[in-house]
């Protein structure tokens, strides 16, 4: 019994532990940005933390980041302002949906990756290009470098080959 209590507790305080990694990256990335001279957005932060509790906690918890990581940044620090970080947990959520699925019927966790990654992207473009379009959103259509967007998602996808069972579905 002692064990079992051992490991529930082990996997929540990891829980725990990205959750606040993730949380305390995104408040933080202002900062970087100043120090370092670089937009650190451009880096897709919220989308690395969002795969980092992916592959590394459970399906629940991924939800929950992938929902919650973009608001948490617009209380914090006004940042993305409210509507776009509604449509950007939207995209963060779909992303997390498609990679479980398609993790589910494709075994090498590399595609399944770049497939979530780019359909979430489209969906978000999509609904950006909407709000823009009917003025409730007034943003550059692409405000990353699409450069920096096939960086990120390559170096995503190759973590997340290097790091998750291939040939087996996730159930966690």
């Amino acid at each position: 019994m002692e064990g079992v209590l051992k490991n529930v507790s082990q996997s929540k305080a990891r829980v725990l532990i990205f959750d606040i990694i993730a949380i305390s990256f995104i408040y933080l990335i202002p900062t970087f940005s100043h120090i370092i001279n670089f937009p650190v957005y451009y880096l897709d932060p919220m989308r690395l933390m969002v795969f980092l509790v992916v592959i590394h906690t459970d399906k629940r918890n991924s939800y929950l980041i992938a929902a919650t990581l973009p608001l948490v940044s617009f209380f914090i620090s006004s940042h993305p302002d409210l509507l776009k970080s509604i449509t950007l947990s939207a995209e963060l959520m779909i992303n997390v949906w498609l990679f479980f699925e398609l993790s589910r019927v494709i075994k090498n966790k590399f595609a399944p990756t770049v497939f979530s990654i780019i359909i979430s992207k489209a969906v978000y473009y999509l609904l950006k290009y909407i709000l823009l379009s009917s003025t409730l959103l007034s943003a550059n259509f692409i405000s990353t470098p699409l450069f920096y967007q096939l960086i990120v998602i390559f170096i995503i996808s190759s973590y997340a080959f290097i790091m998750l069972p291939q040939g087996k579905s996730i159930d966690k």
